[in-house]
C-alpha cells in the first residue's frame, strides 16, 4: 500500500509541474531572448531555405516555436 501512496503522490506532484508549464506560457519573452531567436532563425532561413516562405513569415513561425518550447507567448511579429 505504501508503494502505491507514493505513486500517486508522484503523479499529483507531476500534474503540478505540467499546470505551472502551462501558467507559464503566457510569459511575455525578454527582449533580448527573442533577438537571439530572430538571429538564429534567420541564420537556419540562410543555410536550409524557407520551405518556400517568405523569409519573415518563416523566421516568425520559427521564433515561435522556439518561444513555445520554451514556454513564452508568441509573437504576432518581429517588429
Amino acid at each position: 500500500m505504501k508503494g502505491l501512496r507514493f505513486i500517486g503522490l508522484g503523479l499529483v506532484g507531476l500534474s503540478a509541474m505540467a499546470f505551472s508549464v502551462i501558467a507559464a506560457a503566457s510569459d511575455e519573452a525578454p527582449a533580448e531572448l527573442v533577438a537571439e531567436l530572430t538571429q538564429f532563425c534567420k541564420e537556419i532561413a540562410e543555410e536550409e531555405g524557407t520551405k518556400g516562405k517568405p523569409e519573415d513569415v518563416f523566421v516568425l513561425e520559427c521564433v515561435n516555436d522556439e518561444l513555445e518550447a520554451e514556454g513564452y507567448q508568441k509573437l504576432k511579429s518581429l517588429n
